[in-house]
């Protein structure tokens, strides 16, 4: 009994640091200079890059945009170790956002659905990877959202992890070199900044749609 309330208390503490948290991190990005997120995390020094890959992992618990962090790395350290140190806290999160969708919502995962619901159940179980890798690939599509839908329809934990890895690189490199393209203030690399974030955005989306239409033909 005493146990069950130690963890019905250490639940309730980690919802209150985590919305605190959030609350902090909001006011930091929205109410503050652009650059207010890039000195906090810069003010580290030596350890900036863990504490922001730490901020990342936890990032799903206290609902903080993904883009929003993701192009604060690109201004704190640069496109490509920004895109390193993303890449690292993005996986890590995602992981942990599998964990609590796995551990939290047992009776989702547990369930066998039906109908439509339990086709896309049995092909995210069977092709758990390429699922994931795909929507991974598509950076416009909630983050966390894809953690807790492989969860819940029981992609493997190894699938996921993988697929994740290998698929958030390229949106995490637009993210971060558009970042990274603010500090340097030159006009041609902020316009070549966003054009790569518009080609890497609307490509996947575009194969994605490709590939749907496909599928029908495929079947037939």
């Amino acid at each position: 009994m005493k146990q069950n309330v130690s963890i019905q208390i250490g639940k309730w503490v980690l919802v209150a640091v985590a919305a605190g948290l959030a609350i902090w991190l909001g006011r930091l990005v929205f109410q503050g200079d652009a650059n207010d997120l890039r000195s906090w995390i810069l003010s580290f020094g030596i350890w900036s890059p863990v504490i922001y890959i730490l901020v990342y992992t936890v990032r799903p618990l206290i609902f903080f945009p993904a883009s929003v962090l993701s192009i604060a790395g690109g201004l704190a350290f640069g496109a490509w170790m920004g895109t390193f140190y993303t890449i690292i806290g993005a996986t890590f999160g995602a992981m942990l956002s599998f964990y609590v969708a796995k551990t939290m919502g047992k009776s989702l995962v547990r369930k066998e659905w039906t109908g439509k619901a339990g086709n896309i159940q049995s092909q995210m179980e069977q092709n758990g990877f390429f699922y994931v890798l795909l929507f991974r690939f598509i950076p416009v599509i909630n983050f966390d959202l894809i953690s807790y839908a492989a969860a819940f329809a029981k992609v493997r934990f190894t699938s996921f992890a993988l697929a994740t890895l290998i698929g958030i690189i390229p949106g995490t490199f637009a993210y971060n070199f558009l970042g990274s393209s603010f500090v340097t203030g030159n006009p041609k690399i902020i316009v070549l900044a966003i054009v790569v974030f518009i080609v890497l955005t609307v490509v996947p989306i575009v194969i994605k749609n490709q590939w749907n239409k496909k599928q029908p033909r495929d079947k037939e």
